[in-house]
């Protein structure tokens, strides 16, 4: 098994060796199909969250349990904000329906800010995967995470088949990690994972642009500003100098994404059209939202 830190565009581009006597059909030998794995992020309002994922495996199929990683590896789930960490690759599965994909962490820790300052929540404070040096404020609870693991959800059943596929795994940052119920001040990790292949993957460019009858302030330019796509937020470029700012946020299951802009503190805007936008994104789909900003209202010093 060989690992590699990079997106999934590189990936998707290099494509997978097929197996020796594959036969004419392009089906795997034997009956099975190389697999990779993807892991992205739907970003929350945290400074780190760092896992160490140390096993994963299919529930199901005909073998019952099939273990598709047992090295563990250790990611910070903040950096993979509209990039994917591949921690799988082709790895041979026999071909088949399964119930479940499962990852066991065997640790974590959170990064906050808190009114105080910056606090570490960690799953033990010997955890491995803590920098050096640091203080751990409090206990990260993982109920049976590390034990059974947890249940990466799909849409439907999933199907391995054909010479190679690829898994994309989005781990829902914003919604897996809370304060727990009662004065404790633990925090508790109760993960919302969603699983995809990475033919559903889907991406959104937003195209953001001014009225001609409209002049933003000296101070609110439109580089200050920043677009929103479901829990993610990026800066806005204008790479061709045509006075279209934009970004692309990819790597995105399919499901319903509101779409806003971000402005500087106290600008109010008017928008064509109307925000926020709710896209429905279909697997595999690529999106270009237009937003014009037709009015802006700057406070009275």
């Amino acid at each position: 098994m060989r690992r590699a830190l990079t997106s999934l565009a590189c990936v998707l581009a290099l494509g997978f060796s097929a197996c020796e006597g594959e036969d004419d059909n392009g089906s795997g030998l034997d009956g099975t199909t190389r697999v990779a794995l993807m892991l992205t992020d739907a970003p929350g309002d945290v400074q780190a969250a760092v896992v160490t994922i140390s096993e994963i495996y299919l529930q199901g199929g005909d073998g019952g349990r099939t273990t598709l990683l047992d090295d563990p590896v250790t990611v910070n789930l903040i950096d993979l904000a509209n990039e994917a960490t591949q921690i799988l690759d082709d790895v041979e599965v026999e071909e088949g329906t399964y119930s479940e994909l499962r990852f066991v962490l065997s640790g974590a820790y959170l990064q906050v800010e808190t009114e105080t300052g910056t606090e570490i929540f960690a799953s033990s404070p010997t955890y491995a995967g803590l920098p050096a040096g640091s203080t751990v404020d409090g206990e990260l609870h993982m109920p049976s995470l590390g034990t059974s693991g947890l249940k990466v959800n799909f849409d439907q059943p999933l199907t391995i088949s054909g010479d190679e596929q690829t898994l994309l795994v989005d781990f829902d940052v914003s919604q897996s990690f809370g304060h727990e119920a009662g004065n404790s001040g633990r925090w508790i990790m109760h993960p919302v994972v969603k699983g995809a292949t990475s033919t559903e993957a889907a991406s959104v460019t937003v195209a953001l642009s001014l009225a001609s009858e409209v002049t933003l302030p000296t101070t609110a330019p439109l580089s200050a500003f920043k677009v929103k796509v479901g829990n993610e937020e990026m800066p806005l470029t204008d790479a061709n100098g045509d006075g279209t700012w934009e970004a692309t946020f990819a790597f995105l299951l399919p499901g319903l994404y509101p779409v806003t802009l971000v402005a500087p503190a106290g600008i109010t805007l008017g928008t064509n059209p109307t925000l926020p936008v709710e896209l429905d994104l279909e697997a595999g789909e690529n999106v270009t939202q237009s937003i014009t900003i037709s009015s802006v209202t700057v406070p009275v010093p």
